[in-house]
């Protein structure tokens, strides 16, 4: 959900009137200089990190590559890849 700010609050007037000169009643975006990383604002990235430390503890505890796809619903070849990175 974006969220708007009004001018007002977070703007000098003599900026704003500046900007009136320029745009009238109107509604600007102003894009970010720092963006975020993908996945820091929906946490999706932390629940990645998470599940695949878990798919590491659980293979370090013996359960097998073919298990692990079955149970997080992935393929071999990526339960295999997660473990090599976490391991170098």
């Amino acid at each position: 959900m974006k969220k708007y700010v009004n001018a007002r609050e977070v703007l000098p007037e003599s900026l704003i009137k500046e900007i009136q000169k320029y745009i009238k009643g109107k509604h600007i975006y102003i894009p970010q200089t720092e963006r975020q990383s993908w996945g820091e604002s929906t946490g999706i990235r932390k629940e990645l990190e998470q599940r695949n430390e878990e798919i590491v503890r659980r293979f370090e505890a013996g359960v097998g590559i073919q298990q692990l796809a079955e149970s997080f619903h992935l393929s071999e070849e990526r339960i295999r890849s997660i473990i090599y990175e976490r391991q170098t």
